[in-house]
């Protein structure tokens, strides 16, 4: 009995179960696009309070840097999808 060909059989009976994918990912990301499209209707709503009279300086402050660091985090996430999309574009067949 070759005892590499058992060690290579059990790291890939390891590694296969590691490669089964999350059915849960997709309502994961379907939520953080909820959580964010919240985030802008609140810092909206904050905004046009502020401009008509009835808001709160410090709120609008407090929305705006909110919207700021949402925003950077869907380009931070669109930008990571973009450059694993042009990965597998460059892996050979």
């Amino acid at each position: 009995m070759d005892i590499r060909n058992t060690l290579v059989a059990q790291n890939y009976a390891a590694s296969k179960t590691a490669m089964q994918p999350d059915a849960t990912a997709g309502a994961k990301a379907f939520g953080a696009a909820q959580d964010f499209m919240a985030t802008m209707r609140a810092s909206e709503t904050t905004a046009m309070q502020a401009m008509t009279g009835g808001g709160d300086p410090h709120q609008l402050v407090q929305a705006l840097a909110q919207t700021e660091l949402a925003v950077q985090t869907a380009v931070t996430v669109r930008d990571k999808v973009v450059e694993a999309y042009q990965e597998i574009l460059r892996m050979p067949v």
